[in-house]
């Protein structure tokens, strides 16, 4: 068999085969974020009921759980597997899945949680300084309007509220001020 030929074949297999349906939901929806959180209220139900784990907290597709001991974290991953599988068909992704010293902080929605002040991720920052770069130069050019600028300053100043980020707060007003 030719390479053509054999690129042919190859060809008809995959056009042959239905397309496999897509898994997941697009959690950005904030329909999907709701039945998210109503999927996953069997798996709360099971953590904080049957695990009986104090400091639990998840929204949507992501949760955090804080205990003093890291071997009782180590014990209750292989029960949490089981029961995402078995109960509902769901994996935790294998590269986000850490056991850290709380000290390090709990990297959780966006933010850092430390024991004593919460800070907004790195990567966070940084996305919105890229965006709000962006918008900045869409409206000198007159892409945008003053209005639709300033709600996305607001909407960034929002996420930074939550958060012990005043030096970024003011970085990021004169960023669209000066």
């Amino acid at each position: 068999m030719t390479r053509r030929q054999f690129e042919r074949e190859r060809e008809r297999e995959r056009e042959s085969k239905p397309a496999a349906a897509p898994r997941g939901i697009p959690i950005g929806n904030l329909t999907s974020q709701l039945f998210a959180n109503v999927y996953m209220n069997e798996f709360d139900q099971f953590v904080k009921h049957v695990l009986k784990v104090k400091h639990y907290a998840r929204y949507t597709d992501d949760f955090v759980v804080v205990a003093d001991d890291p071997v009782c974290l180590e014990d209750l991953l292989p029960r949490i597997r089981q029961f995402l599988k078995e109960r509902l068909m769901l994996d935790l992704h294998p590269k986000k899945v850490a056991i850290l010293k709380f000290h390090r902080g709990v990297d959780f929605l966006g933010y850092v949680a430390l024991p004593h002040h919460r800070t907004v991720r790195t990567k966070t920052q940084k996305r919105i300084f890229k965006n709000l770069e962006r918008l900045v130069a869409r409206y000198r050019t007159g892409a945008i309007s003053k209005e639709r600028l300033e709600a996305s300053l607001r909407s960034y100043l929002g996420v930074f509220s939550h958060a012990d980020a005043k030096r970024l707060e003011e970085k990021l007003k004169n960023l669209v001020w000066f």
